[in-house]
């Protein structure tokens, strides 16, 4: 099971779009220890643009991103990103905090490309970040025990994860791979997401020793321009079917066949294509 090739131009397509969670999730998190100088880790930063908006939140903080994409960290480093922060390639399911001992541990749209237990799971995801490790065993619930273990007393997590698998735009992608014709090439052994159900980041987050709130937000954004849902997806859903598929052709013919039902799902209107991406937030104080 190969993880996907991700692609910082096609993904930063949408800087404002796919920021603006992060925005609203950094709002509501409370000040944390060591203020101004912050150990601040951004837990599968991508091309850095999560990390410039904790940079402007917390401007004197030590802030280290943490991806394993090299092109991600590439693109963070060649000035998409945080100039004055420190990237560090590795897997975030594999990647240990305690040694930092952060203040403040974010996550913008990662945790669903890490293994998750059964139960409250939804299907293909879509945001890019961290890979095996650590979650094939225990999920992201374990892992978020473990960063609330290496939090300082009073440190914060802070993550949101895209909430929208039951929306046409995944559940079309997963019929689509199924089919006859794209089953064997892309139906099984790719990589997958999924997320809990906002109640069990609320339990596994009170369970570590937190203070936690969580919920959730629809957001309804105007995309424009020539099958702009199939161009979002292909910035982050579609990554581990892009990265499969070798053959141009092959790849040209799925993107057809997909372009053809997102259209249907996703009728133009005279100002441009409605898009609602469901999220899932929670910020998490540990106590003591």
């Amino acid at each position: 099971m190969s993880a996907p090739v991700w692609d910082p131009d096609q993904y930063l397509r949408f800087a404002d779009e796919r920021t603006r969670p992060l925005r609203d999730l950094l709002a509501r998190v409370p000040s944390v220890p060591n203020e101004p100088a912050a150990t601040v880790l951004d837990i599968g930063c991508g091309p850095g643009n999560s990390t410039a908006v904790l940079r402007e939140r917390w401007p004197g903080a030590r802030i280290t991103g943490v991806d394993n994409s090299a092109e991600m960290l590439a693109a963070a480093r060649a000035g998409g990103g945080e100039p004055t922060a420190d990237y560090l390639l590795a897997d975030a399911a594999g990647f240990d905090p305690a040694a930092a001992a952060p203040d403040l541990i974010v996550s913008n749209a990662a945790l669903q490309w890490i293994g998750f237990e059964p139960g409250g799971r939804s299907g293909p995801g879509d945001s890019p970040a961290a890979g095996g490790g650590r979650g094939a065993a225990g999920g992201h619930l374990d892992l978020l025990r473990h960063w609330a273990a290496a939090l300082r007393p009073g440190g914060v997590i802070a993550f949101q994860v895209p909430g929208n698998f039951g929306s046409p735009s995944h559940v079309l992608l997963a019929e689509l791979r199924r089919s006859p014709r794209w089953r064997e090439s892309v139906g099984g052994n790719a990589v997958r997401a999924g997320v809990h159900r906002p109640d069990e980041y609320l339990r596994t987050l009170a369970e570590a020793g937190c203070t936690a709130d969580v919920w959730e937000t629809t957001y309804r954004t105007l995309l424009t321009g020539d099958d702009p849902v199939l161009e979002w997806v292909k910035g982050t859903a579609l990554r581990p079917v892009l990265t499969r598929l070798g053959d141009p052709a092959d790849r040209s013919a799925f993107l057809a066949e997909y372009g053809a039902l997102l259209r249907e799902a996703y009728p133009a209107g005279p100002h441009g294509t409605v898009f609602p991406f469901r999220r899932i937030f929670a910020v998490a104080v540990r106590r003591g």
